[in-house]
């Protein structure tokens, strides 16, 4: 009960704090870009990114990983600027700069001082449309992507059952297919798919830019306009028309098994709503559920029954993030003590969630998450970077501005019934994939 009240006290302190009310400012360029502006007067820093509508996910067939290698090949020479000289003017000017990629975009963003915003906008509309490519950089870059692989993905039986789980869960989309690409098809992309992915996909039209902190929004628009606004369309640029799933009929399971798995575990999947423009009520209560189900390990249904009230499980978890532009997953993790088996463990774990659908949802469990959430959401105010990737990834995924300013309050107005009627919908075995990682002689490692 003290801990209720210090968050409530914390939040209601928060609530009345008039520095963390925003401003957001958006427009769009006569050049189809959209240009979005989050205020933040407090310390004299911004975030600037540039967003592009184009991920893992819009890959041409066999072409997969080009989204990512070509987020490496931007930080090549421009007409303007000499290979990898982006960053370091970044650096030079006390700042720091990255990039990203996913399934459903390819994000990139400077943190500066505010009065650096003009040189960053200045460098980004340089290489939107004015990158110099060579056969020679590609072909090495090539490689470096290769032994990225070799690293983070080959090197890692986690990484390599993640992506097993993901191509059995997708028989036709293309979430299916690793981000990084698969290694047969990364070895044969070269200078003429490069030359062809960013003609196509790096446009004015085909990007959003958010700027968020210390800025004043004419003269972000000011600034837009001279460096974005004079960049030409791309006229042939595709509608994201992806492959979609079937219906899935059957339960699909897998076991993997590795000599570096030190201990074992499961997971399940199920196939369940994303957050949909004028329609998030559902996802809002899937994360509910996920917090109820698996959040904290002393608090959550699984954790309490699995850890601590009968201990067969050393880690238990529910994940959901509804942010994509198709279909979502709701999934369960658990790992169990030395002397359970992965059998044993699915069979609690369905135990478990059986119950929670006899019992239902505890009401005042209910209650401080809800508290939580709110809370939650208020300090992600407090960080501009934060700010400016949420409201990226939002939108490039296919929600609105107003769907962005409404979740908070969507989140909030979330009932117990709502979550209980979101885990009858997802949790169907029939569109679920299970899988189980094992050491490869089905024994755990020390």
């Amino acid at each position: 009960m003290k801990r209720l009240l210090s968050l409530a006290a914390s939040l209601a302190a928060v609530l009345t704090n008039p520095a963390l009310a925003r401003e957001v400012t958006d427009f769009t360029l006569d050049n189809g870009m959209q240009v979005v502006v989050i205020e933040d007067h407090r310390a004299p820093v911004v975030v600037n990114m540039v967003w592009y509508r184009v991920g893992a996910a819009d890959e041409a067939s066999g072409k997969s990983g080009i989204a990512h290698f070509f987020e490496h090949l931007m930080f090549k020479a421009t007409d303007e600027l000499e290979s990898g000289e982006l960053s370091r003017i970044v650096e030079a000017n006390g700042g720091s700069d990255n990039a990203f990629t996913s399934q459903d975009y390819t994000a990139y963003f400077q943190r500066v001082a505010a009065d650096r915003l003009e040189l960053m906008m200045q460098m980004e509309a340089d290489r939107m449309r004015d990158l110099t490519l060579t056969e020679e950089e590609v072909a090495t870059e090539r490689n470096v992507i290769l032994e990225e692989r070799a690293t983070r993905t080959d090197s890692d039986p986690g990484a390599l059952f993640r992506e097993q789980m993901n191509a059995a869960a997708y028989l036709n989309h293309p979430y299916g297919v690793p981000i990084i690409g698969w290694r047969h098809e990364i070895e044969q992309l070269d200078y003429a798919d490069a030359l062809s992915f960013y003609r196509t996909y790096y446009a004015p039209n085909n990007a959003i830019a958010v700027i968020a902190g210390d800025v004043d929004p004419e003269e972000v628009r000011a600034l837009a306009e001279k460096y974005y606004g004079v960049l030409e369309p791309s006229p042939d640029l595709p509608e994201r028309a992806r492959p979609q799933e079937p219906p899935q009929l059957a339960e699909r399971r897998l076991s993997f098994s590795d000599p570096r798995v030190g201990r074992p575990y499961l997971v399940r999947r199920y196939q369940a709503p994303e957050r949909d423009p004028g329609d998030q009520e559902t996802a809002a209560a899937l994360v509910y559920l996920a917090e109820i189900l698996g959040g904290e390990g002393a608090t959550s249904v699984l954790g309490r029954a699995l850890q601590f009230e009968n201990p067969k499980a050393v880690f238990t978890s529910a994940g959901y993030r509804g942010t994509s532009l198709d279909d979502a997953s709701f999934s369960l993790v658990a790992a169990p003590v030395d002397g359970i088996s992965l059998e044993e463990m699915e069979a609690a774990m369905d135990a478990v969630i059986a119950g929670f659908f006899e019992t239902g949802i505890d009401p005042e469990q209910f209650s401080r998450l809800k508290m939580q959430l709110r809370a939650s959401e208020i300090y992600e105010q407090d960080n501009v970077q934060t700010l400016a990737d949420e409201y990226g990834r939002s939108l490039t995924s296919g929600l609105t501005l107003e769907d962005v300013a409404a979740w908070p309050d969507v989140l909030q107005a979330v009932t117990e019934e709502e979550v209980m009627e979101a885990a009858r919908m997802v949790f169907d075995r029939r569109r679920s994939v299970t899988g189980f990682v094992r050491p490869e002689n089905g024994e755990m490692t020390q």
